[in-house]
């Protein structure tokens, strides 16, 4: 029987192996094919704390309980065919490694082992493991443990095998946590050859120095490989009425620590009773749990190797948005006119700026702002703090919730309220994932509203490297209704009824599925009449069933449909029976593609929106999200330029077809379009107004910045 969708999860690992394909391209900087095998590790390691995982409790819990969390109806088969695909990913990534260790190599960059190094890298190592490393080791014997000891997530371990060359002692085992947290996992070595760097990792210091630390044992031969443990990382939120929000996530931040084991990576040249023992005391006895691998493991830490290359890129800086170029104050510019900042584009800074100003106007009574995922030293939060010293009333909706961000987000609630904000934590099964600000003035006897509905985080570290758009406007209907949005996260006990009141932002969960379905059966039936028809669609992930049938009824009635879908993607893009072909494509650069954008033809009337919502169950359904039409022409034209430049990309787009093949989109009879780029010099000659060329020479767009820890859509 055929599926009418692609499986959610194996249309993810499609996405991870666009990520592996970056790591893999000769044409990519050396050092961002060494980041994009760390994210490509990190993406898959998130991939198994929350997706495996959900599925695994699918599988425990079926018979038990009915459950009906995810469209996957045999989490089974689901799980063998994820174990499949994930092994074949694997030996593409340990190929790609050789392949970039090499590339290294001829840049003097090497990778050595300990037993690779010269009497003066043996010096050094001892040395440093003495004063920054020994300390922070403990050795656990875990055969004379009668409980096995709790072996953290996201840490590498070595296992190590004690033994007598002549035989006379038993073997033992032990385990030692690599404290690469504390001391950093790279550790440039002395080279005798001035235009070498050689690098060593901190697992290899510690075999180095294993004799050391067990010598009082007697044994003189010691044997380690590399390991690490997976755990089930989704917190489970019960519904005792008698436990506040906030003490359910500290404890499920507890037991996320301590979550069952889903996957363990180790070295496949690992002694086998060393093997048989752990797998044996972690409990892992479904095949699918165990991933052989080479013998470095976490190459999540990769993201962080050291800045020793020769060819230094340089990260194009973000510019100015010309309608402020010579404005001193955003505020004045957003009161008179809409604004759209393009990130990574265009510079993050007019919006802390409009906050800043708002935090001092003494005209200003009100700042009411959703936060999701924050910078550590967020320049967002100084502004409110600041805003509250000066006498203003500042709300944060802060969402606990926000997936492995639920710590650090208890830690910013605590210091708000010290501050004086009022602070709300979220509504009960509903996700408050909506990017809005609503600022409230006093002007000439009578109160405006401006602010702003954004697409991404409001997070000035992130908006570096992530595509998003956000709107700065006092759009009296748009801002009318972000106040309600407001007014509803502060009452949301009176009801959802609310939400429904909006009349021109379309907010989750109450109208998005139900406005969505409108206009695309507006341009199926355009269609059918022989009358122009046309849905162009940007987004991070496309899973939702329901929104899936429509356009395949839509294609097949003729409406030209063009998607731009970065990661998940559900839906069969070919079909015989769709009158014109969908387009449909996933761009991966150097910039994370996160905005959403939706272009409905409406009879020549186009329907332009940006949105904070995918099109999956859990936006759609379970989410507080904000969809917002763009009413100015001037910004309408500019989205759709965007998007013309992006469908038209030739160098990192690939086709999302049927069998996830992940074939570039090549058209070798016209010239190169690198969308990324091309963007930059579109935005960038509207703001230089043509007096200064772009460089026709483009440098790498990365450069020193932190790349993103995920790429998880």
């Amino acid at each position: 029987m055929k599926r009418r969708i692609i499986l959610r999860d194996i249309s993810w690992l499609s996405f991870n192996e666009r990520v592996l394909q970056e790591a893999a391209d000769p044409s990519v900087p050396l050092k961002e094919r060494v980041k994009f095998l760390g994210i490509f590790s990190n993406n898959t390691d998130e991939f198994f704390r929350v997706r495996v995982a959900t599925l695994k409790r699918m599988v425990e819990y079926s018979g038990k309980s009915k459950i009906n969390m995810h469209m996957e109806t045999s989490p089974d088969k689901i799980l063998n065919e994820i174990q499949s695909v994930v092994l074949e990913q694997q030996d593409d990534f340990n190929r790609i490694w050789e392949s970039i260790r090499k590339e290294l190599e001829k840049e003097k960059i090497f990778l050595v082992t300990e037993k690779q190094l010269d009497k003066d890298q043996q010096k050094f190592i001892v040395s440093y493991f003495e004063e920054e490393v020994r300390s922070n080791i403990i050795p656990l014997m875990i055969e004379s443990i009668p409980q096995f000891p709790y072996l953290r997530d996201k840490s590498i371990y070595l296992g190590v095998v004690l033994s007598r060359r002549d035989g006379s002692m038993k073997r033992k085992f032990a385990v030692i946590e690599v404290p690469s947290r504390i001391s950093g996992r790279f550790v440039l070595l002395p080279s005798a050859v001035p235009e070498e760097r050689k690098i060593i990792l901190l697992e290899d210091i510690i075999r180095y120095n294993l004799r050391g630390i067990f010598s009082y044992f007697g044994y003189d031969k010691f044997d380690s490989w590399v390991f690490k443990v997976t755990r089930d990382a989704e917190i489970d939120i019960d519904q005792d009425v008698s436990t506040t929000l906030i003490q359910k996530i500290e404890k499920g931040l507890k037991n996320r620590r301590k979550g069952k084991p889903v996957r363990f990576v180790y070295d496949k040249e690992m002694d086998e009773g060393l093997l048989g023992y752990l797998i044996k005391r972690l409990n892992l006895v479904r095949k699918g749990n165990l991933i052989p691998g080479g013998r470095i493991h976490n190459f999540r830490h990769f993201m962080d190797f050291p800045d020793v290359f020769q060819r230094k890129g340089q990260r194009k800086k973000p510019f100015q948005h010309p309608l402020l170029v010579k404005t001193p104050r955003v505020t004045d510019t957003v009161l008179e006119q809409d604004v759209m900042l393009h990130f990574p584009y265009h510079s993050f800074n007019p919006v802390i700026d409009m906050l800043r100003e708002a935090a001092i106007d003494p005209n200003v009574t009100t700042i009411k702002i959703t936060c999701y995922r924050l910078a550590s030293n967020s320049k967002v939060i100084n502004a409110l703090i600041n805003a509250v010293r000066n006498g203003k009333h500042v709300t944060v909706m802060l969402e606990l919730r926000a997936r492995f961000d639920e710590e650090a987000n208890l830690e910013w609630k605590e210091r708000l309220e010290d501050e004086g904000v009022k602070v709300l934590i979220g509504i009960p099964n509903v996700k408050v994932h909506a990017k809005i600000c609503l600022i409230k003035k006093r002007m000439n006897n009578h109160t405006i509203h401006y602010g702003f509905v954004s697409t991404g985080n409001l997070n000035e570290k992130t908006a570096m490297f992530y595509g998003d758009h956000c709107l700065l406007t006092s759009n009296r209907n748009i801002m009318a209704d972000v106040n309600r949005l407001f007014t509803y996260l502060e009452n949301w006990k009176d009801g959802i009824a609310l939400l429904k009141t909006c009349k021109t932002l379309i907010p989750c969960p109450v109208s998005l599925r139900r406005e969505l379905m409108k206009m695309i059966n507006r341009e199926i039936k355009l269609a059918k009449s022989k009358k122009p028809a046309a849905i162009t669609v940007k987004l991070n992930s496309l899973s939702d069933e329901e929104l899936i049938d429509r356009l395949y009824e839509a294609a097949r009635s003729g409406v030209e449909i063009k998607l731009i879908v970065r990661g998940i993607f559900c839906m069969l893009s070919e079909n015989s029976k769709f009158v014109k072909p969908v387009t449909a494509i996933s761009i991966l650069d150097e910039y994370l593609e996160h905005a959403r954008v939706l272009i409905f033809h409406n009879g020549g009337k186009e329907k332009v929106f940006i949105s904070s919502a995918d099109w999956m169950v859990r936006n759609l359904d379970h989410r507080v999200e904000a969809t917002c039409p763009i009413l100015d022409e001037t910004i309408q034209k500019e989205l759709k330029d965007i998007l013309d430049i992006q469908l038209s990309d030739n160098v990192k787009a690939r086709w999302l077809d049927n069998t996830l093949q992940n074939k570039y989109k090549r058209d070798q009879s016209q010239k190169k379009v690198r969308s990324q780029i091309e963007i930059y010099n579109y935005l960038y000659q509207k703001t230089m107004k043509n007096t200064e060329p772009v460089p026709s020479q483009q440098p790498s767009i990365i450069n020193g910045e932190a790349m993103p820890e995920t790429m998880i859509p």
